[in-house]
């Protein structure tokens, strides 16, 4: 997990006053690191963004007492777990590495609303397409058991275009990543689930 250190630092170095008040705190990878709308896109509420980029829900997990020291947010919003998918891991070991973090988020936050948003469908992991739904089915699953504090955001089904594919124009060249539009169809879809 050396590789994270430097963008971790950087986020234990946020200042004490936002700390106090973060609002709702976006966590995750590089998807959610790299919605430089955040606040724009969640104007009627304080947003605080404490993605790191490539990150697993490995490392999500891994690294959440540090990043999350002093933080008392109203809301958590997650998203990881695509970039594990990618580096080789499988679909039940996400699922245990979201049931770590669940467990140490309630211990941190107690049962404040969470937000888990549902791997997204991608054009350069497409061929991976299985994998991906089942592992938001294991996570949503679960979310829908417990019947607690989490809420499951599916973004995977409004990514798609009539083909059921991934819809090119919701993703920057890479294939991977959120485009302008993509990042728009995602501040829709959460915006709704928060209210």
């Amino acid at each position: 997990m050396f590789w994270y250190e430097e963008e971790v630092k950087a986020l234990e170095k946020r200042n004490e006053q936002e700390r106090a008040n973060p609002g709702i705190i976006f966590y995750g990878s590089s998807s959610i690191r790299l919605w430089n709308t955040l606040e724009e896109d969640f104007t009627d509420r304080k947003v605080t963004n404490l993605a790191f980029g490539g990150s697993t829900l490995e490392a999500c997990v891994w690294f959440f007492e540090r990043i999350m020291i002093g933080y008392k947010p109203k809301m958590l919003v997650v998203y990881a777990g695509d970039n594990d998918l990618g580096d080789g891991r499988n679909p039940e070991e996400i699922f245990i590495f979201f049931q770590q973090l669940l467990a140490k988020v309630n211990l941190r936050f107690g049962d404040i609303p969470c937000f888990f948003i549902s791997l997204k469908p991608s054009l350069l992991r497409w061929h991976m397409a299985d994998q991906f739904k089942y592992t938001n089915n294991l996570i949503e699953s679960e979310i829908i058991k417990l019947n607690g504090n989490w809420r499951f955001i599916d973004v995977f089904k409004k990514m798609l275009d009539k083909s059921g594919k991934p819809n090119p124009a919701y993703y920057d060249h890479d294939g991977l990543h959120l485009s302008k539009e993509g990042y728009q169809l995602w501040r829709k879809i959460v915006n709704q689930k928060l209210l």
